[in-house]
């Protein structure tokens, strides 16, 4: 017994105490310091981009328009009194509705042009389509004070100064040029073999295109939608020279009628502002969805 325990003993000494095993990590795994990094870099991104969000929203609680140089006061008498006047003594609901009419009807116009050709230079090859695509390019580069003079002559003969659809057609001359660009990548992820399916039962090239491919792309389709409604709903340039009737004004037209030569009403534009922000939002909640994968998916495939 005793031989036993000094053997046990001796064998302590010379091997020193037992240490449990390093505990390895595994491959993709990170360590603690790392996910406290990355999780206080996101945090800090957060709360950067939420800030402008929040202070504006805290302005507009303000009822005095000059509350945003001591907005330490403002907790003291917060109030809704800016969004009251705004809804009840401003045209807001009229420039609502102009800003909805010109945005939707950017988006089906803009989508459905942009998509037709997206699809048209993806899977046809007519002489000079890819100069095509660069010319859509070309496009985009002219800056908005050399496209007002032209673009206004042009609505003049047309009748269509101070007109919805002239609006549209300016957002679209925008907005088509990206789009199609962006959904002619993502047409590109789809097989070909899908086109030959639909020829062999039958359908003419715009049946394989209405039937068969827009369904598949609905990622595409949904963040084009997504751009050409952004484009439309906060643009200010083309809206400031082209409607004159101050009842058609868009929501960013109409934003500045509470800042003249001499004063500014931020508290009311503070509050506007979050009106304005509310369609966005829904519209980005539907179609959110589709949105991340629409994006990453018209970079897979040249």
């Amino acid at each position: 017994m005793s031989t036993t325990t000094v053997a046990t003993s001796a064998a302590v000494s010379d091997d020193g105490p037992a240490r449990s095993p390093r505990r390895i990590r595994r491959r993709g795994e990170r360590s603690l310091a790392a996910s406290l990094t990355s999780h206080g870099i996101l945090i800090g991104g957060s709360v950067i981009a939420l800030f402008p969000i929040v202070w504006l929203v805290f302005l507009s609680l303000g009822p005095d328009k000059n509350d945003y140089l001591h907005p330490g006061g403002i907790w003291k008498k917060m109030t809704l009194d800016n969004y009251s006047f705004v809804l009840q003594h401003t045209s807001f609901f009229d420039w609502l509705k102009s800003s909805l009419i010109v945005s939707l009807g950017t988006t089906v116009l803009g989508v459905l042009v942009a998509a037709t050709t997206g699809y048209a230079v993806s899977r046809m090859r007519f002489p000079a389509y890819r100069k095509f695509m660069w010319v859509l390019l070309i496009t985009q580069m002219f800056p908005v004070a050399v496209l007002m003079v032209p673009m206004y002559q042009i609505l003049s003969d047309l009748g269509l100064i101070d007109s919805y659809l002239g609006l549209i057609l300016v957002y679209c001359s925008t907005a088509v040029p990206y789009c199609a660009w962006l959904l002619k990548g993502y047409f590109d992820t789809i097989p070909f073999e899908i086109d030959e399916a639909g020829r062999v039962d039958g359908l003419s090239p715009f049946g394989t295109f209405a039937r068969l491919i827009l369904p598949l792309a609905k990622p595409g389709l949904a963040v084009a939608a997504f751009y050409s409604f952004i484009t439309a709903f906060g643009e200010v340039a083309f809206a400031t020279t082209f409607m004159l009737d101050d009842r058609k004004y868009t929501l960013a037209v109409g934003l500045q009628t509470f800042v003249s030569e001499h004063d500014a009403q931020r508290n009311l534009m503070a509050a506007t502002a979050v009106l304005i922000a509310i369609p966005v939002s829904a519209f980005f909640y539907l179609v959110q969805k589709n949105l991340v994968t629409g994006l990453t998916a018209g970079g897979t495939k040249g």
